[in-house]
């Protein structure tokens, strides 16, 4: 298959969640909400579509659909698991981010929702089948699984507030030793820089809510992978770790110091959350781990 005829099946696989939601509604949706609905999702698929064609699938593809069993979290794997923390984090925050998106177009909160849900897996799914016909992946159902469970964690954290309030899935990333030596930029591609971070809030719990200093903190647990990819071919002893510590709740924080008054629950406050609740601020926590 040429590359050009591989980049059309690209963004013929990447679109498909736009003819997915073209299908009837059981409410009926405006037309002009239709139109922004489908410019959302084509624009999400265009945009990964374009991103793989010049990155993950520059080297073309295959004749054949082709599939590998990639294994899960193990010493042997090539990302040791990380990658699938990834995919599974991917999945959780585009669902998440979408649903605001298609709320702010117009939608009620459950079709949105569903909109932002199926077009992260969807697009997520879609990858994941064009890797089966590149020469440089395979279709790893290992994959698959981590982006619907990225996305079922999305699902029940906004139907659920209490959820909501209690966890937050972030990333904290530094650039890791071998992306520097290998000259590797791309901190979707550096696993070895990646941590991914589960965070248990004090103020998601309400006997704790209200108790000074305490509903500040956070209990967290967290996984990375160390010595795995990218690799520079030079000698190394690949780590498994697992964290544990306590860390602080900075929207809390800065909820009850900084944005007091008339910056309370304004657009600068809402855009810090969102940035705080998807991405960990280093040096924010104490932490330990344990290699496994």
């Amino acid at each position: 298959m040429g590359i050009a005829a591989g980049r059309i099946l690209a963004a013929g696989l990447l679109l498909l969640p736009v003819l997915a939601h073209a299908g009837p509604d059981p409410v009926a949706v405006p037309r002009g909400l239709q139109w922004k609905n489908a410019a959302v999702i084509g624009g999400i698929g265009i945009t990964v579509g374009l991103y793989g064609a010049n990155s993950w699938w520059k080297d073309g593809f295959s004749g054949s659909f082709r599939t590998v069993d990639e294994g899960w979290f193990g010493r042997n794997t090539y990302a040791g698991g990380a990658d699938k923390a990834g995919h599974a984090y991917s999945t959780y925050v585009v669902a998440r981010l979408l649903t605001r998106g298609f709320e702010s177009a117009g939608n009620d909160p459950g079709r949105a929702l569903r909109l932002g849900a199926w077009t992260s897996l969807g697009v997520l799914a879609g990858v994941e089948v064009i890797d089966g016909f590149s020469k440089r992946f395979r279709f790893s159902m290992e994959d698959a699984v981590a982006n619907a469970a990225g996305v079922a964690f999305a699902v029940l954290a906004e139907v659920d507030p209490r959820v909501d309030a209690l966890l937050d899935f972030r990333l904290l990333y530094r650039r890791s030793d071998d992306a520097r030596r290998g000259g590797e930029t791309d901190p979707l591609a550096d696993y070895s820089g990646q941590t991914f971070l589960l965070a248990v809030k004090a103020d998601g719990i309400p006997r704790l809510r209200e108790v000074p200093v305490v509903r500040y903190l956070e209990l967290q647990v967290g996984y990375n992978a160390r010595g795995f990819e990218p690799g520079d071919g030079v000698g190394i002893d690949p780590q498994r770790r697992i964290y544990y510590g306590v860390g602080i709740n900075l929207s809390r924080l800065l909820s009850d110091t900084v944005f007091r008054g008339g910056l309370k629950g304004g657009r600068i406050q809402r855009g810090t959350d969102t940035v705080l609740e998807y991405l960990e601020v280093p040096s924010t926590a104490a932490r330990t781990y344990r290699r496994w």
